[in-house]
């Protein structure tokens, strides 16, 4: 009897599989859902990518899928874009097919279907919009956001110098100080960088990176408004975690690839030297005067990829694409990573060189292969401060000081300790010198 239990189980595995086996092959390619590894039972082909690498994991699969293919995670099927020509077509040239936010278990959880960055309601643009204007009307993209950026920039260059040259870990530093920018802007209020309960929230907001790898304008007494109370805080929430944790993590790994290139941090001190000076501090408008550093921001933010899948998106109903449909409701990863890294667009993408966007007279290159901030309906809200805050406090600090390592640099490791929605730097520490 046990045999014969034993002999249907297994007869029933064989059948099950068969079947899936049978419902893939129905399902995928041309003029179908792109192709991709043939998935288990239950598992999908979670047994072939590595959670903790995913960008690679699936940058090797597009060596015998293509551009486009789907794998599952778990049971759900998960379209995925690599390279610039097909994300473009699909978050650009698809805008509005591609708007959805595909489906992501911990941003549900948190958000409960609310606030700007994990919502997937029919409101979302609407409080997004709203967002939007509101920043602008607070000062996003204007000068007044640049002083409050240079006024955190002093409070965080007393806290350095209070390093007396010692080994530091920058993480609550630079986190303090970035938080502090988008605090004055929604609770008009910034904090000290030690007071506990900041840094509390500051631990947790590292963690959940890790983790994850105002009451105004509303019409209270509209029966459907999304301008509740309950959404309005989701969505200030959304706009200081993302406005801390990512420009703060992009800034700590900037200092680590300037620690192990300190030619390069020669450099940029040398053009900051010559253009700005020393008796004020730098400015969004010498940026234009500053070709180098420029190409050095953004080298660091194309080579560090700091959210490699962006986040995932959603079909908002069948779409073709090349030459294969993706059903409505599918999850896509367009992986920006495979953007960044292209070696058509950058010619060595695995090495840190400012020189890729530098053109041949030393001028500033534009690259449209640039997609940090992902691209399309569901780009960053907060680019423009983002790219800001990096530009400024990166300036600001090698201005007054110079960052050398408590290690040779040639030890310094530069790779990612975790590395899947979000690429989290290694933890390091650093002695600064003034200047």
């Amino acid at each position: 009897m046990e045999l014969l239990g034993a002999t249907s189980a297994v007869l029933l595995v064989c059948i099950v599989c068969l079947l899936s086996f049978t419902a893939w092959r129905k399902r995928f390619g041309k003029g179908k859902m792109p192709p991709g590894p043939i998935p288990l039972p239950i598992l999908g082909n979670m047994l072939q990518v590595k959670p903790k690498d995913l960008a690679k994991t699936l940058q090797k699969l597009t060596e015998k899928y293509g551009p486009m293919f789907t794998v599952y995670l778990g049971s759900e099927p998960v379209v995925v874009l690599q390279g610039h020509d097909v994300v473009k077509e699909a978050l650009i040239d698809h805008a509005d097919e591609f708007a959805a936010r595909g489906h992501m278990p911990i941003g549900e959880r948190a958000n409960n279907g609310l606030g700007i960055i994990f919502s997937n309601n029919e409101g979302w643009l609407q409080v997004r919009r709203f967002a939007l204007s509101t920043l602008r009307n607070f000062g996003m993209g204007k000068r007044s956001i640049e002083d409050r950026i240079q006024e955190e920039a002093e409070c965080l260059l007393e806290e350095i110098t209070k390093t007396k040259r010692m080994p530091f870990d920058p993480t609550y530093m630079l986190s303090c100080s970035v938080s502090n920018v988008i605090c004055s802007v929604i609770f008009g209020n910034r904090y000290d960088y030690k007071d506990k309960k900041f840094l509390a929230l500051m631990n947790n907001m590292n963690n959940t990176f890790k983790l994850m790898n105002s009451y105004w304008g509303q019409e209270k007494d509209r029966a459907n408004s999304h301008f509740h109370l309950k959404n309005l805080i989701t969505s200030t929430f959304d706009l200081f975690v993302a406005g801390t944790e990512t420009t703060s993590t992009t800034i700590r790994y900037g200092l680590l690839l300037l620690l192990k290139h300190p030619k390069i941090q020669e450099k940029v001190q040398e053009e900051i030297d010559r253009v700005v000076g020393r008796s004020r501090r730098p400015c969004v408008a010498d940026r234009m005067q500053m070709p180098y550093t420029d190409a050095v921001v953004h080298e660091i933010q194309r080579f560090i990829s700091l959210t490699p899948l962006s986040l995932p998106h959603a079909v908002t109903k069948d779409i073709h694409l090349k030459e294969y449909v993706i059903p409505k409701g599918t999850t896509v990863f367009p992986i920006l990573s495979s953007v960044l890294h292209d070696n058509k667009e950058f010619a060595n993408p695995e090495e840190f060189n400012p020189g890729h966007f530098l053109n041949e007279n030393g001028t500033f290159r534009k690259s449209e292969f640039f997609m940090p901030f992902s691209a399309g309906k569901r780009i960053c809200v907060g680019e423009g401060l983002a790219r800001m805050e990096i530009f400024l406090l990166i300036t600001i600090i090698l201005q007054n000081f110079t960052l050398k390592p408590v290690v040779d640099p040639q030890e310094l490791s530069i790779t990612p300790i975790l590395s899947g929605t979000g690429n989290v730097p290694p933890i390091y520490q650093l002695c600064a010198i003034p200047r």
